[in-house]
């Protein structure tokens, strides 16, 4: 499945640490690319150099319109997912979003406008109370990729984690400037 997210505006300054943290979970998730309509430019330095430092390709790309991404994506039959508390369950649908070629998760900041839910094919509650978008979207992208994603390999990165059961072991790949 080929997976990129949308995040949907972005109270400055306020929300940087979440928008972050949606990049890093859309990353680390399985997501080739997110879109963004506002952002600081330190959220593109982090992700910048966490995929040096820990590997992949993963892209950020700034856009001003973001129904014309929807839109465009929906021409391509990219299946528009929008994650909101508003939605059907979760496990109600999960198994018709997993068997979808490419989808689009929209993840809005603040309220989102009512075109998105129109322009959606599928509005997704994880859970229908208040909660956070990162949790979100984690949940959503483990329930379609069932755990797949954590297989992920990041290729050319400098640093490799090797689990353990206690402790910290961190491989060197490459030598850091």
């Amino acid at each position: 499945m080929e997976i990129e997210v949308l995040r949907i505006g972005q109270r400055v300054v306020r929300d940087d640490r979440v928008t972050t943290h949606v990049a890093l979970v859309a990353r680390s998730f399985g997501a080739k690319k997110i879109y963004m309509n506002e952002i600081n430019p330190d959220i593109i330095n982090t992700i910048s150099k966490i995929n040096k430092t820990w590997g992949g390709s993963f892209e950020i790309e700034t856009i001003t319109d973001w129904k014309k991404i929807i839109r465009d994506r929906k021409e391509e039959s990219v299946k528009i997912v929008h994650l909101t508390m508003y939605g059907q369950n979760i496990n109600d649908i999960e198994s018709k979003i997993r068997n979808e070629e490419k989808i689009l998760i929209i993840v809005g900041a603040g309220k989102v406008p009512k075109e998105v839910f129109v322009m959606a094919d599928y509005n997704i509650a994880v859970g229908n109370q208040p909660h956070s978008e990162v949790s979100a979207l984690g949940v959503l992208l483990d329930r379609v990729q069932q755990g797949k994603q954590f297989e992920l390999k990041f290729e050319d990165s400098e640093r490799v984690i090797v689990p353990q059961k206690q402790g910290k072991n961190v491989r060197m790949n490459k030598t850091t400037d």
